[in-house]
């Protein structure tokens, strides 16, 4: 290397030295002349001599650099690990009453019981946004916790406590780099809506057009809490450590919390991160683009940022009010249950390979236009259903596909010893204790249900119980699998209260079992499809 740059070197000084010769002999001979012309050979002989070698960057400035550096870091390590541990201090001081008594939630009584999951319930809502969608997340999961755990955990669906507008406003500007008067004609301070990881405002957007007369863009502007981000990350840490920790006991080994834990990360981040919602909705749009009576919002982009997102406001009521109306509205529960809602599920799964995993009535929206009949000169009801809140979705592998739909079909045929070989496919790695015992007693279960007393078993109830049995005999189901059999059952839960003589499974599984089942879909989407 120094003999390059010697060599380097070498040749610049010789050839300044002969450029500079040549520029001089243009001007007459002078002394002055002779001694810079000398004196620059001097100096190109010299170089030649004497390789240029770079002196070395001061180390001991860059050594005091780096060691202020190194304990910058390490005290803010400390301080970090120390927060930790007073945050789980206060964590394991929060949990204690629901762990000392979960042993005996089942030796005193119901009473004893439902005070337990009460007791779970806020002592998550008061352990922050992670432990909320930790909970909401387990709900998802019945082949890992019981039946009735999971329902009070799907009840944390609550409005969660909202921050200041200036926080929001301070937010928004950050995000865009413009003031929030410069994007927003009207902006409402006050949020229509707030949920663990963010609230909801509604606004009109600036026109690009000043001085027209045009009708204003409405959104809903959907920005995240304060430090909701960090406090995840840190709580995750603690979480990811406890499941660390379990896997040194043989008792929970089953449960592979880690993975699990795995799993709920992404599942938690895609919360967290307001523009993968963005990316979930433009998808949905672009694979519902021919529904008519289907639809989600649109993202107004470029305001998308992890942080803030802009999205079209949609007006309508929510199902939850249709659920619970107990008469009236027959004709729109008719119309929302058979040919809207099922079918928009099945083209997720069976079509499209990506469902919506948080359809809880809360995040479906129902709007009725009314329109003169030609004829009779009657109004006639057309629903039309707006999904929302996207950032929880699920995707299945090939196989898991395959293996998940020949389920489906076993269930349908009453099959128990398929289904049970599906289930046990549902894993990568399946570590059920008693493989053959479980096969035997789901086989006992189905041959049961063929019978004529048990053929009046809802479908959806043969499915609850096959998820408890699966619990029941450790057997390893891979999160996105058991989230799209959760999907189906809340969708089927909600929708038997709209209409009880309609069967969300009995449609699956007829559809299932006919041989050109795609080509049946896509008929039965052109029909839903016509006017």
């Amino acid at each position: 290397m120094s003999r390059r740059l010697a060599w380097n070197a070498t040749r610049t000084g010789k050839g300044f030295y002969n450029s500079y010769c040549r520029n001089y002999s243009t001007f007459p001979a002078s002394n002055t002349i002779a001694h810079h012309a000398q004196t620059h050979l001097a100096w190109a002989q010299a170089a030649s001599d004497k390789p240029i070698i770079f002196q070395p960057r001061n180390t001991l400035y860059f050594g005091a650099q780096d060691s202020h550096l190194f304990v910058t870091r390490l005290i803010l390590s400390t301080f970090h690990g120390i927060f930790l541990l007073i945050r789980a201090f206060y964590l394991a001081v929060l949990f204690t009453p629901s762990i000392v008594m979960a042993p005996f939630a089942d030796s005193f009584g119901p009473d004893f019981r439902k005070l337990w999951l009460q007791v779970v319930h806020q002592t998550l809502e008061r352990a922050g946004p992670a432990f909320i969608k930790w909970g909401q997340w387990a709900a998802t999961r019945p082949d890992l916790f019981p039946r009735d755990l999971c329902t009070e955990l799907s009840k944390l669906h609550m409005k969660a406590p909202e921050h200041s507008f200036a926080y929001t406003k301070k937010t928004i500007e950050r995000a865009f780099g413009r003031k929030i008067n410069e994007i927003f004609d009207d902006f409402e301070e006050e949020p229509v809506a707030s949920g663990s990881i963010a609230q909801v405002h509604r606004a009109s957007l600036r026109s690009r057009y000043p001085g027209r007369q045009i009708k204003p863009i409405l959104v809903a502007v959907k920005v995240r809490h304060p430090g909701v981000g960090e406090s995840i990350k840190r709580d995750f840490e603690i979480i990811n450590a406890v499941a660390k920790i379990s896997n040194f006991i043989p008792a929970l080994n089953w449960l592979r919390l880690d993975e699990s834990v795995h799993q709920f990360g992404v599942f938690m981040m895609s919360q967290v991160d307001l523009a993968r919602e963005a990316a979930h909705l433009s998808r949905f749009i672009y694979n519902f683009r021919s529904w008519r009576d289907v639809s989600f919002p649109k993202p107004v982009y470029p305001l998308v940022h992890p942080a803030v997102l802009v999205e079209t406001f949609e007006h309508g009521e929510s199902v939850a009010h249709y659920v619970d109306e107990l008469e009236g509205n027959e004709r729109i529960k008719s119309a929302l249950l058979a040919h809207i809602g099922t079918h928009a599920l099945l083209k997720m799964l069976l079509v499209d390979n990506f469902v919506h995993a948080d359809m809880h009535p809360g995040n479906i929206l129902v709007r009725v236009a009314r329109s003169k009949s030609s004829r009779k000169k009657l109004f006639k009801t057309k629903p039309h259903v707006v999904f929302l809140d996207v950032g929880m979705t699920a995707e299945l592998s090939k196989n898991d596909r395959i293996n998940l739909l020949e389920f489906f079909k076993a269930v349908a045929r009453r099959d128990g010893q398929t289904a049970a070989e599906c289930t046990l496919r549902l894993s990568r790695k399946q570590n059920c204790p008693e493989p053959e015992a479980y096969i035997q007693e789901m086989k006992e279960s189905f041959d049961f249900w063929g019978t004529p007393e048990g053929d009046l078993v809802h479908p959806a109830e043969c499915m609850q119980q096959v998820l408890e049995k699966v619990r029941r005999h450790k057997v390893n189901i891979d999160g996105n699998v058991c989230t799209v059999m959760v999907t189906v059952l809340v969708l089927e839960g909600w929708q038997r209260k709209l209409d009880p003589d309609y069967d969300v499974m009995h449609t699956l599984q007829t559809l299932l079992l006919k041989a050109d089942w795609a080509k049946s879909l896509s008929y039965t989407i052109e029909g839903l499809m016509a006017p």
